[in-house]
């Protein structure tokens, strides 16, 4: 059995080579063409989670097929002590015996996956000009973002908000010197978002950091942080006013908090959610519909994603 630690999978995972690895795994599960079921997610008291989720690409591995299964804690306090937030692995299986193969650094997939599905999502939805991001959040995703955003966008500029407005300040310096895109904190994320073309929010707030008031017309969002029911980034507004696309239809519908908040105040119905991000890129769902239009492309993060990377990476390991 392989082990890929987390320097392998940084060294290996380019957003080059996962990006159109994640946009051919969601086309895949809007197909129906992967199994998958729910994440199930443990509390474990203190905001800390443990989440396991399950699921096969039967097209993998030049049509053998492989299933797995992504085993990870969420521990939203250990950014600030210097540690990831989200640590596991995934377990890869072969599906001709049945054996385990690979166990891949799951915080390290994660963090590049999840970015590369939000530039996927942006390449397909946000305006073809859209030039100017904005990230709220500068923990581990809010850097990753940054990179996978500016592979599919020609940016002008990167504005960042966050609690500690030092913090943000330190950010931006850090992506303007790496990806050479002139970057700037700003003192509230109404000023952010209000400059924007593209939004990322990348957080791990309770209650919403985002309303959809600040939002221009036009404008693509990115919902990451959240990613089960609960803790919402945005307001009950920007689910009414977007063009809601999940990554995962029935995943959003249990467990995406935005939707859900607006849903239980009676402003919209299960029929808001549009569809897939999948549809949209194998051209079944149409996608923005006009300049004017605010898409929203909410983000839970698939194991589907995680199996195609984890694929990808033994497949071109080293033996």
């Amino acid at each position: 059995m392989q082990l890929i630690d987390g320097d392998e999978v940084r060294a290996r995972l380019t957003y080059a080579r996962c990006i159109p690895l994640v946009r051919d795994a969601m086309i895949a599960l809007s197909r129906g063409e992967t199994r998958q079921l729910l994440r199930a997610i443990l509390p474990l008291g203190d905001g800390h989670l443990f989440g396991i989720m399950p699921g096969a690409l039967p097209g993998a591995m030049g049509g053998r097929g492989v299933f797995g299964a992504k085993l990870v804690s969420v521990f939203p306090d250990n950014f600030a002590k210097g540690r990831p937030s989200h640590q596991g692995v995934i377990v890869l299986f072969e599906s001709e015996g049945g054996a385990p193969v690979c166990v891949v650094d799951a915080g390290e997939v994660t963090a590049i996956r999840t970015a590369a599905a939000s530039a996927v999502a942006t390449h397909a939805l946000a305006r073809p000009d859209a030039a100017r991001l904005a990230i709220l959040g500068y923990g581990e995703q809010a850097a990753t973002h940054a990179r996978a955003i500016s592979a599919v966008r020609p940016l002008d500029a990167i504005a960042v908000w966050g609690r500690s407005y030092e913090r943000a300040q330190a950010f931006a310096a850090r992506m303007e010197a790496e990806l050479g895109i002139p970057a700037h904190a700003s003192v509230e994320p109404r000023i952010a978002v209000g400059e924007a073309d593209i939004v990322c929010t990348v957080t791990n707030a309770s209650e919403p950091i985002l309303l959809g008031g600040w939002v221009r017309p036009g404008t693509h969002v990115n919902l990451v942080g959240s990613s089960f029911a609960g803790p919402a980034e945005a307001d009950e507004e920007l689910v009414v006013r977007s063009r809601f696309i999940a990554d995962h239809r029935d995943g959003v519908l249990a467990q995406g908090a935005e939707f859900l908040r607006a849903k239980a105040a009676g402003l919209v119905d299960d029929d808001h959610v549009a569809g897939e991000i999948g549809q949209v890129l194998n051209g079944t769902l149409p996608g923005r519909q006009s300049s004017g239009q605010i898409t929203v492309y909410k983000s839970l993060g698939h194991v589907v994603q995680d199996l195609a990377a984890a694929t990808a990476l033994y497949e071109g390991a080293p033996s």
